[in-house]
């Protein structure tokens, strides 16, 4: 407990003196301010005169006083490099008695003047509280025009405010202009307005100030005059301000840091600038401006900057180290770094020298720099004819390295007319779709231009082009069309076998095995005569023709195209016709001849008829006859048409009894062929007795391919008449002339004159007469034909085209082949092999069925050409061979396979929308709508809607805005599926790492701190650790920490990487007892902040204070009444500035009378009653405060 004593002077008299009223002032001026500018005036009307001034010493150099006037005014320059202080503070002491009053009345008045001007700088100490202020603002000039647009702000009240180091609001009403508002600690202008320098513009505000400390806080007042133009502020104008001003309660002695060598202070502590890219080397970006209330060496500061994250950034910008001037080094890009950070250091040349720190923050402002750029330069994508309209092909995408304002890329199809108009592409996400048919027979291939356009402004768009392939690929659309609808060829019988006798042509406008044509004989070749080439269609005759077996032959002719499935047309036609050729001598249908006639006949008989054939047709098969090896008056004659041979000359049989000459049988062909036969004619006498046979019935067998003139049975008849001669003929039975008869020895031998055919005719039955010339016998020959091997098999096709699914088990028929063979018996038993030995398929002996031996597998081989023989078992053996192409159908047994087991791919969490950021990639070995692959996420995973995938390309992009620090790795599962029924699919996992950008603020643990700290804390001590997170990571994560408000005068200092809040000066309870600071936590270019509430905790480190003084009063006693109090009529004035701390009052010496009654606990004071009475009374007491 502190004691102090003091002494209470107590006198009885009858007046009472008054003194020491104050009132404080806040004066703000230019440093250009003119000569006789009033500072301070003591009133008008001569009420109060100026006693006197105390200033500082090196304010005198520019002030004077006019104490007739009672002002104090600028008398010369101000220098303020030369203010040791600003503001400054003086003091008028003024004598304002009243003649009329015994009361005198003395006021001291305090003005803090504020110089302010480009050399300027604040060098504040701490001042007194105060009540209420009237501030005077000059601005002057020299008389040029001054504007203000709407809405902007003339200054901030804030900057003309007393320093407190508590928090405060301010609201201020306009009471002189309508034209004016205040918001937010700003004086706005509601509309333009101009005005001169040299004529006077006037403006008053009235403002509250309210500390922000709890209910029942003191509100402070200030009122503002602001002034503008030319000449002296008059004593009148300054006393009208000083009318509106109270007095300021008594002030609290500030406390000084205890360091003479002040540090630097930055205004602001923090600088964010922006500087557009490309600008020159040499570009001005921001002047730092740092303040020293130190004076010469220790208030000259030097500027340095430092990079921070970046070490680049040092490269790229420099600080003027005397001015604090910050300038690029080089042309700045945005799209490399576009946020440099530094740390920014003004030291001063004090001992110890000493620094103040702030940040820097410039960003790096986009300009269209930066053209589109295309994934790829040029894209090439295969789609298939008649796709469905608004059928996506392919995406194009392009990127734009500048910011999102001059990135917003627009596609489009610059030859989007012709026949490309087929396709369209939305110009917002580049997806190429149809929009009408795509016929490869009229358009095989699509070249398109697109253009990227970045649709940026400053200095204007920028674009791109990429060219897009589009190649067509064919279907199977188009069945072959031959070349004609019927072909003719006109073919000689005698045409050797093995020569091209047509060539078929058929074409298909599709492509690829789509358009390759095979050929083959539908019908009409029963024979298979005629054998044609499946690949080009070149026919051979493959036998000899015939003409006088088939004079035409129509063909029916297919034309079958490779496709899947593929088409035919059976329309071709080919006639061949067969021209006849004199290949055929005249045959005579018995050879020699031998006839006899009686001696007796009459002139013009017909004694035989000599018969030649000719197979041949027309005039080559039309014959006349001619007699040979004739003697003169020969006595025979032959019509050379009919062949008969007549009498001409009578008969003499004992003249000549035999002749023997010879017949000539002669076509009308070119050249003509002829044959000859001989004649015998016996000249007979004429008899009685019948002829007769030796057997009646004759039994004979014959092969059908006998040749001709092959002796079938030798018949005889005997004649019992002397030199009778027998002569024998076919009386019927001979079919198509097939057999004749010649006596020879004495019998009938009969030969094959025509070949059989075993089909046409199995048995002839020959009724056979001998005559003697005048009589006759009969006798049945039977001749049976036998079947020969005359016919090789035929095939009904030269050539087969079936299909068979790959998956078809082992054992599976393809298709059964068949041959005919139009012999019977052994002859027409046909057996199948095939010529070449593949083992995936057998062939039936007997049924010419074909099996699957092997599984079949599409992948492996599309196709398989059997060479297929049908072979007869007759003697010798023929045989037939065909073609078998047996064509395997894909069937979907193959899942599409990824290029790679899993894939990667990183993105940056602020990319746009549809960014593109890996791509897949699968095949399937499974052909058409089985091979085709298409990629989705469905059934897999997409990140939660977080991605996309191109169903055609692969490409997997973004669809919404990624965030790292709620997902910094993706595992998403795509599938390749493909088009097959049903379909099969693989799946494939992606990792996506997800990068980081600077796109969180750091983060308080909470918005306000309360920290309690104990007063007379030492200097530097850790006050508390003020901490923020950042969700980000890396350099993005770097938090940097500053002091933003509050802290003025200098009291803390926030450690800017650590945190540390440190104390820089004594701290002192009675002085202040909270401070309200407000601390930035900055990860450029994003900042947060937080309140923190410094309490101090109250220590008695103060002694209580007690000054002498003086008891007067006055006994008025009359006979009326009294005047002498009997209450309570005052109190000790004593008071400790430990606000915590209980006083105790006590009399020490002088009371021992007891004439004063003492509240030792309030101090409260009261008179005895012993002192009312007449006796004036002076007394000294001694009074201890503990």
């Amino acid at each position: 407990m502190h004691a102090i004593k003091w002494g209470l002077f107590f006198i009885l008299w009858w007046w009472l003196e008054l003194s020491s009223l104050s009132n404080c002032y806040t004066v703000h001026l230019g440093e250009d301010a003119e000569m006789r500018t009033p500072l301070a005036s003591v009133g008008e009307g001569g009420e109060c005169t100026l006693d006197q001034v105390i200033a500082p010493t090196f304010a005198k150099d520019f002030i004077e006083t006019d104490t007739g006037a009672g002002v104090v005014f600028v008398s010369d320059t101000i220098r303020c490099p030369s203010l040791r202080s600003n503001p400054f503070t003086l003091y008028t002491v003024a004598d304002c008695s009243d003649s009329a009053s015994k009361v005198r009345h003395l006021v001291t008045s305090q003005y803090d003047v504020h110089v302010h001007g480009k050399s300027c700088s604040n060098k504040h100490k701490r001042k007194s509280q105060w009540d209420m202020e009237v501030v005077s603002l000059f601005r002057s000039g020299s008389g040029h025009l001054e504007c203000h647009e709407a809405g902007s702000a003339l200054f901030r009240v804030w900057e003309l405010l007393p320093t407190s180091p508590t928090r405060r609001s301010v609201h201020c009403k306009v009471t002189t202009n309508s034209d004016f508002y205040f918001s937010r600690g700003e004086l706005f202008v509601l509309k333009t307005l101009c005005w001169r320098h040299d004529l006077l513009f006037e403006l008053d505000m009235d403002c509250n100030i309210f500390p922000v400390n709890g209910p029942g806080a003191k509100v402070n007042h200030i009122s503002i005059h602001w002034r503008i133009g030319q000449g002296s502020f008059t004593q009148a104008h300054l006393s009208r301000l000083l009318e509106m001003a109270a007095q300021s309660d008594a002030g609290i002695v500030s406390r000084k840091k205890r360091s003479l060598n002040n540090s630097p202070q930055f205004k602001p502590p923090m600088y964010q600038v922006a500087v557009p890219e490309n600008k020159p080397a040499g570009t001005s970006v921001v002047v730092l401006k740092a303040v020293d209330v130190d004076e010469g060496e220790a208030g000259r500061l030097e500027y340095f900057i430092e990079a921070l994250f970046d070490s680049r950034s040092n490269n790229l910008f420099a600080v003027d180290p005397a001015d604090g001037a910050v300038s690029t080094v080089e042309v700045l890009d945005r799209e490399t770094k576009d946020t440099h950070v530094f740390r920014v250091t003004a030291v001063d040349h004090g001992t110890p020298r000493r620094t103040a720190m702030a940040t820097l923050t410039i960003t790096v402002s986009d300009t269209n720099d930066h053209n589109p750029v295309f994934e790829q330069q040029d894209y090439k994508e295969s789609v298939r004819e008649n796709l469905e309209i608004s059928y996506e092909v392919l995406t194009v995408r392009a990127t734009d390295g500048d910011a999102p304002v001059n990135g917003n890329i627009l596609y489009r199809v610059l030859n989007s007319n012709g026949s490309n108009d087929v396709f369209e592409i939305d110009p917002r996400s580049g997806v190429i779709r149809t929009k009408g048919l795509v016929d490869r027979e009229q358009v095989d291939a699509y070249m398109l231009l697109v253009e990227a356009n970045d649709q940026g402004r400053d200095p204007g768009p920028r674009s791109a082009t990429a060219t897009v392939h589009i190649i067509v690929e064919d279907d199977n659309d188009n069945a072959p069309q031959f070349s004609e609808k019927r072909y003719v060829v006109q073919v000689p019988e005698d045409l050797s076998p093995n020569t091209d006798i047509l060539q078929v042509t058929a074409t298909d406008q599709d492509r690829g095995s789509n358009a390759v044509v095979h050929f083959s004989i539908m019908s009409g070749n029963t024979r298979g005569q005629f054998y044609i080439d499946a690949q080009t269609g070149k026919m051979d005759l493959v036998s000899q023709l015939d003409y006088e077996a088939n004079k035409e032959y129509t063909l029916r002719i297919r034309a079958q195209d490779g496709g899947r499935p593929p088409l035919s047309n059976i329309s071709g036609l080919v006639t061949v016709q067969v021209l006849d050729v004199n290949d055929n001598a005249p045959i005579f249908v018995s050879t020699p001849f031998q006839a006899t006639v009686l001696e007796n006949v009459p002139l013009g008989y017909s004694i035989i008829h000599i018969q030649a054939v000719d197979a041949d047709s027309g005039d080559n098969s039309r014959l006349a006859y001619r007699l040979t090896e004739t003697t003169p008056n020969f006595p025979f004659s032959i019509n050379n048409s009919t062949g008969w041979i007549v009498v001409t000359v009578e008969l003499d049989r004992e003249t000549v009894d035999f002749y023997n000459f010879g017949v000539e049988a002669r076509d009308n062909g070119h050249p003509a062929m002829s044959s000859s036969a001989s004649i015998s004619m016996t000249i007979l006498d004429v008899n009685d007795n019948n002829p007769q046979f030796t057997h009646k019935a004759y039994y004979m067998r014959l092969n059908e391919d006998a040749a001709i003139g092959t002796s079938v049975v030798t018949v005889s008849a005997v004649d019992r008449d002397i030199n009778s001669v027998v002569t024998y003929q076919i009386s019927s039975g001979n079919t198509r002339n097939r057999f004749s008869i010649t006596s020879q020895s004495g019998g009938g031998l009969i030969t094959l004159a025509l070949p059989l055919d075993y089909k046409l005719e199995r048995q002839y039955v020959l009724s056979v007469t001998a005559s003697d010339g005048m009589l006759y016998d009969t006798a049945k020959v039977f001749v049976n034909v036998t079947d020969a091997n005359t016919h090789r098999p035929v095939f009904q096709s030269s050539h087969y085209t079936v299909s068979i699914n790959e998956d078809r088990p082992t054992g599976t028929t393809v298709v059964v082949i068949s041959a005919t063979d139009e012999d019977t018996g052994e002859n027409a038993r046909i057996t199948y092999f095939m010529d070449d030995s593949i083992p995936q398929f057998d062939i039936d002996s007997d049924t010419g069925a074909v099996t699957t031996q092997t599984e079949l597998d599409y992948e492996d081989q599309v196709s398989y050409t059997l060479a297929i023989t049908a072979r007869d078992n007759g003697i010798p053996q023929k045989s037939d061979t065909t073609y078998l192409e047996i064509l395997v159908n894909d069937v979907n047994d193959n899942s599409p396979r990824f290029l790679r087991d899993n894939y990667v791919g990183t993105v940056m969490e602020d990319v746009p929308v549809f960014t593109s950021v890996v791509q897949v990639s699968a095949t399937d070995r499974d052909s058409g709508l089985n091979g085709r692959v298409f990629y989705t996420f469905q059934g897999g995973e997409d990140g939660d809607g977080d991605f996309i995938i191109e169903s055609t390309s692969g490409i997997v992009r973004t669809l919404r805005r990624l965030d790292r620090e709620n997902v910094p790795v993706y595992n998403l599962q795509a599938f390749a599926v493909d088009k097959g029924l049903p379909a099969l699919k693989t799946s494939v996992n992606i990792q996506v790492t997800t990068l980081d950008v600077n796109d969180n603020p750091p983060v308080f643990e909470k918005d306000e701190f309360d920290i309690m700290v104990e007063e007379n804390s030492p200097i530097g001590v850790v006050v508390a650790h003020i901490s923020a997170s950042d969700p980000d990571e890396g350099s993005n994560a770097q938090i940097m920490y500053q002091i933003v408000e509050g802290n003025i005068p200098e009291v803390f200092q926030l450690d800017i990487f650590s945190g540390e809040l440190t104390a820089l000066i004594d701290l002192d309870y009675e002085s202040m007892s909270e401070y309200v600071i407000v601390v930035q936590a900055t990860s450029a270019p994003l900042v947060s902040r937080a309140t923190v509430h410094i309490k101090l905790v109250d220590k008695n480190d103060n002694v209580p204070v007690l000054k002498n003084f003086q008891v007067i009063f006055n006994n008025y006693v009359t006979d009326k009444s009294s005047s002498f109090p009997s209450g309570v009529i005052g109190r000790i004035p004593a008071r400790d500035p430990d606000v915590s701390d209980q006083l105790h009052y006590r009399f020490e010496v002088g009371n021992e009378l007891n004439l004063v009654i003492l509240n030792q606990s309030t101090g409260e004071i009261q008179l005895s009653q012993d002192l009312d009475n007449n006796r004036p009374l002076e007394a000294s007491m001694t009074i201890s405060v503990s």
